[in-house]
């Protein structure tokens, strides 16, 4: 089976697309499939043992798009599916030019991104499902069906975005749900090493990801001048990033507040096993790469009940769950850790157990099947 994957990221950049595509990649060449990539970047990508195509992201939007479209086509034509993580409309109309089927990794509504970064809606993502938002919403909604109208098979890593994604009108049988993998654990340092390397003292949190109004940063900080003796580490780059660096000088947190800046996935992986907990803040949320990391190196996770985040922590046995936006029940959630030393153990005790479902091999094997399926058609 030849398979050309696209990705909006690839590595050195970090996220959960960026470690996905790679992933699959090495997954598919050692069972003796053929692979090709379609991504952007700011530089060009580590050479790899098959060809990684990829657009200047400093190009104009519209240049950009439209060199993304030509990519995908080309390669395309060479291949038996296309497979894409991101970049829904220039994936699904690059296949459909190249008449080839295209399975898509559904990750977030774009309608909904958009609406946000166009300052046309503030809220979540469950409230923008009930907004009628005129005409320019109507516009961008009707864009994302239409791209979602040319999938064959539309992968969605939790029930949650698959219900919506069927609520918009993608028929249900071409819906599969697939949670997101767990990490290679093989070169984790000790537990008491990743201490020592990351300095971590006393009870210590950690967040990693991108920094955006989405993770809702500013209510961890809030959460954490309510509960004394607990320090923040925070792993990752961003838009928001200066503003959550001002808000936590601004509350007076000091040295509770640490920023790494951007690391590599094994050093995050590192970062969350040193911790006591990783915490997750968010307004909304699919089902984020880094609560499976967290949890597969043993450590709990204190999250915002929000979109897929409970199918996989489940409150009071690998994590505790809080309602979104508010910071007295995410410090509340905090102290207990602090105050109840058994639960924290219980919790940190059924994290890696509560993934060992999500082993690699499991979840990319039945995305070969699905991919093979899509070709075969």
């Amino acid at each position: 089976m030849r398979v050309l994957v696209v990705s909006g990221i690839w590595p050195p950049d970090v996220g959960g697309p960026a470690s996905h595509a790679p992933e699959l990649c090495a997954f598919l060449g050692d069972r003796g499939h053929e692979v090709g990539v379609v991504t952007t970047a700011d530089a060009a990508p580590a050479t790899q043992p098959y060809a990684v195509e990829w657009v200047d992201r400093a190009s104009p939007r519209g240049v950009r798009h439209a060199r993304c479209v030509v990519l995908i086509r080309r390669g395309a034509v060479h291949a038996d599916v296309v497979y894409a993580t991101s970049m829904l409309g220039r994936a699904s109309l690059g296949a459909a030019l190249a008449r080839r089927p295209v399975v898509v990794k559904l990750v977030a509504d774009e309608a909904y991104e958009r609406a946000r970064r166009f300052g046309l809606f503030e809220g979540d993502l469950d409230a923008f499902q009930r907004f009628d938002g005129g005409v320019r919403v109507r516009a961008l909604r009707a864009a994302r069906n239409r791209a979602l109208s040319r999938v064959d098979r539309l992968v969605c890593p939790s029930s949650y975005l698959a219900s919506l994604a069927v609520s918009w009108g993608v028929p249900e049988e071409r819906v599969a749900v697939l949670p997101n993998p767990a990490p290679d654990l093989r070169e984790l340092p000790s537990r008491g090493e990743a201490r020592r390397r990351f300095g971590a003292h006393g009870l210590t949190l950690a967040f990693a990801g991108r920094i955006t109004r989405q993770k809702s940063l500013e209510v961890a900080l809030d959460a954490l001048t309510q509960v004394e003796g607990v320090t923040l580490v925070v792993a990752g780059d961003g838009p928001d990033l200066a503003a959550v660096r001002a808000n936590a000088s601004e509350l007076g947190l000091g040295e509770r507040v640490r920023f790494l800046g951007q690391l590599g996935r094994e050093a995050v992986l590192a970062l969350f096993r040193a911790a006591d907990a990783s915490l997750l803040s968010s307004s909304w949320e699919n089902f984020p790469h880094t609560v499976v990391e967290s949890l597969s190196v043993g450590t709990p996770v204190v999250a915002t009940a929000v979109g897929g985040v409970p199918e996989v922590v489940r409150d009071g046995d690998n994590g505790l769950l809080v309602p979104a936006g508010d910071a007295a029940a995410l410090a509340a959630a905090i102290r207990r850790l602090l105050d109840e030393p058994l639960l924290l153990a219980r919790l940190a005790a059924r994290a890696a157990p509560s993934v060992e479902r999500l082993s690699k091999e499991h979840v990319y094997a039945r995305l070969e099947g699905i991919l093979a399926e899509a070709a075969s058609r």
